[in-house]
Parts: C-alpha cells; sequence; structure tokens
C-alpha cells in the first residue's frame, strides 16, 4: 500500500522563486496533497505572482496574519512588534505588498479559512498559522514548555498540531501519539548563514508520525535582483542572499538569535 505523504508550507513572503521550487519539489517527492499555512505577502517582490502558482498547483492554503491584514484592509500586519526599528520594516513591507495586492485576490484571501483539519495515517491532524488560540501567536523551540504545547492538542481534539509564523522550523513528540511541527517558512532562510528555504513533508502509518524538513535550492539572486528593481529595502535583500536575519529580530528568544550573525 502506498504511503501518504504531504508537504506543508509556511510563510511565502512573497519569495514566487522559492514558491515554485518548493512546489515542483514536493511534487517529485510524491506529495498527494500541498498545504500552505499562510502569510502569504511580506518582505519580497510582485506578491501577485504567488496566487496563480498556488492556485494552479491546488495548494491547499489558510490564512495568516499578514493575509488577514491585507484582506481586511487593516493598518499593520498585526506582527506584534513592538521595537521600533522592527515596526519600521515591518511597516515598509506591509505597505509595499498591500499597494501591490491585487483587489480580487485580496477578496480571495479573506475568503481562506484560519485551519485545517484531516487525518493522516489514523492521527487527527489540526494546522493552524501561530497557534489555535491565537493567529499570531509565536511558538518558540527554546521557550514553548512542553506541557504547554500537550494542553494545546488536548484542549483542540488533535493529535498533531501543526503551525509556522515564527520562521524556523522544529518538531517535538509531546507523547507516544502526540506531535507539534512548526514547519518553518518556504519565504526566506531560517537564520541560518544559508540561502536556501525549507518545507516539511509528513506522513504517518499506525499512528506514528514521520517528518522530514525539506532544504529548497532555488535562484535567490533573481530573488534578490528583483527585490532591488521593487527598490524594496537592503536589508530584506541581504537576508535572501546571505541566509542571516536583519530584521525582525527583536521577537527572537535568546537561543534562537544566538545562532544567527546579528
Amino acid at each position: 500500500m502506498t504511503r501518504e505523504r504531504i508537504a506543508v508550507f509556511g510563510g511565502v513572503y512573497s519569495n514566487h522563486v522559492a514558491l515554485a521550487a518548493a512546489i515542483a519539489d514536493a511534487s517529485d517527492r510524491g506529495a498527494t496533497a500541498l498545504y500552505c499555512l499562510g502569510d502569504l505577502g511580506a518582505f519580497g517582490p510582485s506578491p501577485d505572482k504567488v496566487f496563480p502558482l498556488l492556485q494552479d498547483a491546488s495548494v491547499r492554503v489558510m490564512r495568516g496574519n499578514y493575509d488577514d491584514s491585507i484582506a481586511r484592509g487593516l493598518d499593520d500586519c498585526q506582527c506584534g512588534y513592538t521595537d521600533p526599528r522592527d515596526n519600521h520594516y515591518a511597516r515598509l513591507s506591509y505597505q509595499y505588498t498591500f499597494a501591490n495586492t491585487n483587489p480580487a485576490h485580496r477578496a480571495w484571501l479573506a475568503a481562506l479559512p484560519d485551519h485545517f483539519r484531516f487525518t493522516l495515517g489514523g492521527l487527527r491532524v489540526l494546522c493552524c498559522h501561530g497557534s489555535p488560540r491565537q493567529m499570531n501567536e509565536f511558538l518558540w523551540e527554546s521557550t514553548t514548555p512542553t506541557h504547554f504545547l500537550s494542553k494545546l492538542t488536548r484542549d483542540h481534539d488533535c493529535d498533531v498540531l501543526i503551525g509556522t509564523h515564527t520562521g524556523i522550523h522544529w518538531q517535538r513528540q509531546l507523547g507516544p501519539s502526540a506531535w507539534y511541527v512548526n514547519v518553518g517558512a518556504v519565504g526566506r532562510p531560517a537564520n541560518d548563514g544559508h540561502p536556501h528555504v525549507w518545507y516539511a513533508m509528513l506522513g504517518a502509518r499506525d499512528r506514528v508520525l514521520d517528518v522530514e524538513f525539506v532544504p529548497v535550492a532555488y535562484d535567490h539572486e533573481a530573488l534578490a535582483n528583483d527585490m532591488r528593481d521593487e527598490r524594496l529595502p537592503a536589508e530584506f535583500i541581504e537576508t535572501i542572499r546571505t541566509g542571516w536575519w536583519t530584521t525582525c529580530l527583536e521577537v527572537l528568544p535568546q537561543r534562537e538569535r544566538a545562532r544567527g550573525k546579528y
């Protein structure tokens, strides 16, 4: 019997080049379904290029906080920053994305669900953007207790909880048949000094989950050139080229930030 395997993408961040590469890679690996957990826009150029890629590949897409803000015409991305520098770059990113997202695509975002539920190998799976209780909640590997994640699975009737929002992939087994998986982001590097991006392939059999984090190499220089042509901040372009985050650093816990360059 063929084992079901699914691909799950985190934040796309308008990186249409990486998204196309990830979709192709997941298909080559035999993914039976593709899921995207939101935040289609943000740091990258030409956000409208993302939508046809998702639609043509029949990717099942949910709404992240960025998508929710774009759809509703809010003043900011609901990213929750308090640091003035991070807020400055978040404002630039959001204003560019909103101005360059077609109204028809904004309406499409408004109709997206905010979670997915399905079964995989007998396991009940719940996908969300941040957490089941808050769309923009950050769940970090170094600071999120196992007992809290276990409570989330119990409170929300699932065996496997899958999220994104942080931009850095990680997983933790919570019990004999319970897991939390953060799929990271397909839109920008994981603050690890490498320009490739990440997504997750998941399969399960006999109530045992298998998680594979997949690195995706793509033409990051082409994206960086597009960003330059769109006059996006040099800091965003540096991240794409070097793999090190230059913005959105305030939210990183000490251990995760210590792994980066800045």
